[in-house]
């Protein structure tokens, strides 16, 4: 499947990112460090460089050439400056057709419905042109921003994982959730 996705809704446009998007995506994570670093692994330096953001770039096309993930990058109607960012990673198809879901939105955008907007219409492009029938949200217990939000988009807990993934450097707990393509 090559699927080159772009989406736009009242705010935002969003697509896969290209190399000449990379200091905005370095602006975006420089600007957001502190903001995100609660939710996200920990990151090197590196991380906050032009070349790691050149190189990630390049990583997430690949991705979304392979079909394996597609890593989104949610631009101001201008696509002056970088809002938020949303993956749809680890795709599986065969019998499963599912993957995960994972967002961040910046510290100044927070809410402003923002997330809700822009995955709304990213959710209905996984169910449609990526053909996937199952999309799955994990979160912290203590991020109650992203259980609403999750609620919200008609994301269904499905259980709870002790010592899950290693956020800011700690094992921690997630919350399951998911949302199936209607009519699945």
């Amino acid at each position: 499947m090559n699927v080159m996705l772009s989406l736009q809704t009242p705010r935002t446009r969003i697509r896969l990112a290209d190399e000449a998007d990379a200091p905005k995506l370095l602006q975006y994570r420089v600007e957001n460090r502190d903001h995100l670093a609660p939710w996200e692994p920990l990151h090197d330096t590196e991380y906050y460089t032009l070349s790691h953001c050149i190189h990630s770039i390049a990583d997430g096309r690949e991705h979304a050439r392979l079909d394996r993930g597609y890593p989104l990058i949610v631009f101001d109607i201008d696509e002056q400056a970088i809002l938020a960012t949303f993956t749809f990673a680890n795709i599986v198809r065969g019998a499963f057709q599912a993957c995960h879901l994972g967002y961040g939105v910046a510290a100044r955008m927070q809410g402003q419905g923002l997330m809700r907007e822009v995955l709304e219409s990213g959710i209905g492009v996984a169910f449609g042109e990526l053909g996937l029938h199952r999309v799955m949200a994990n979160y912290l217990p203590r991020n109650e921003r992203s259980a609403k939000l999750l609620t919200q988009l008609g994301f269904e807990r499905e259980g709870y994982a002790r010592c899950y993934l290693q956020i800011a450097g700690v094992w921690e707990d997630h919350v399951l959730t998911a949302r199936i393509c209607p009519g699945g």
